[in-house]
């Protein structure tokens, strides 16, 4: 491993430092670039050979490292690191892989990684100690080659019968026999194909289930545009995390009392689910650590910034934004 190269004190009082490691790999190392932004958000600058896989560690505290991001490189890359105006210091480090892997988030758990890769709307795939999860998985017709290189689903999260967030040709391409989808009742009833009901485990409201070491809890999903008990959000528990889905939804009441919520992702589209500033009240009554908000395509699309800044910094709600579309 290479030396740490400290590039010095910052205010608040973060200090960034950057490193490569020196892995006996034949590939030319990535290299780091940092920028700190007026708010106290670290833009990160990586440069590294095109389509080469990189993981950028992080620490709060040397030499405490964890998987912070894993990206496929274009060659200069650039990402931001909304978590820094919330720590008192941050360290970086970045290595290049070999073999295929996942893009996304790292969430440490516990017990394993979790990956988290966005893909399209409301559709994301994780990854956790060889199990794949997807949520929502659909046909999408502006990117018919997203899927490939994925790794087939352990577990299949289906929120509600809308087809922007399901079809039965995607489940079918991205099950295996092995699979179980876990579904509300109007699902199971009117959309699932014979095969793909003997796989499913359907969960009401308040239902809990557990399926290869994690737990799924059926959580309320409804407003004026989806009719009480039709879909479901879920709330899924992996080691000591707790990852939460909205599913198509509007404030309601339950959700307001989401108890020790890690990781959210929240639908935001005014015609159908919340508008920018309900979702954002309901973000600031639940309190996740982290928010992603997702299936925003209105036409305007959302106003993600807008967002932000209504969930404002002061409950140390961490908003991240990633390419949804």
């Amino acid at each position: 491993m290479k030396a740490i190269r400290i590039l010095g004190a910052l205010p608040n009082p973060l200090i960034l430092c950057l490193s490569c490691l020196a892995a006996p790999l034949a590939a030319q190392q990535p290299s780091l670039g940092i920028q700190m932004q007026t708010n106290r958000e670290i833009l990160l600058r990586v440069t590294a050979s095109n389509t080469a896989s990189v993981r950028i560690d992080a620490a709060e505290q040397l030499p405490n490292w964890n998987p912070f991001l894993t990206l496929q490189s274009t060659g200069i890359n650039q990402h931001l690191d909304t978590a820094t105006p919330y720590l008192s210091s941050r360290f970086y480090r970045a290595e290049q892989l070999t073999g295929t892997n996942i893009t996304g988030d790292h969430l440490v758990t516990t017990n394993g990684d979790i990956v988290i890769h966005p893909m399209y709307h409301a559709t994301l795939v994780l990854t956790w100690n060889g199990r794949t999860i997807y949520n929502d998985p659909r046909v999408i017709n502006a990117y018919p080659t997203i899927y490939n290189g994925l790794p087939k689903a352990d577990l299949v999260l289906i929120s509600h019968d809308h087809g922007d967030h399901v079809d039965v040709g995607r489940i079918n391409a991205v099950t295996n026999n092995n699979t179980i989808l876990v579904v509300p009742v109007y699902v199971y009833s009117n959309v699932l194909s014979t095969a793909q009901k003997a796989m499913a485990a359907v969960l009401r409201y308040g239902d809990t289930t557990n399926l290869f070491g994690m737990t799924i809890e059926a959580v309320p999903a409804t407003n004026s545009n989806h009719a009480p008990n039709r879909g479901n959000g879920y709330i899924l528990s992996i080691a000591d995390k707790r990852l939460y889905f909205s599913g198509d939804t509007g404030a309601i009441l339950p959700l307001r009392t989401l108890p020790n919520i890690d990781v959210a992702f929240v639908a935001m589209n005014e015609q159908f689910t919340m508008s920018v500033t309900a979702a954002a009240d309901l973000v600031r009554a639940f309190r996740p650590k982290i928010v992603y908000p997702y299936h925003y395509q209105n036409n305007p699309p959302a106003d993600l910034n807008l967002f932000k800044r209504l969930v404002g910094t002061d409950l140390g709600i961490e908003v991240r934004f990633r390419k949804w579309y």
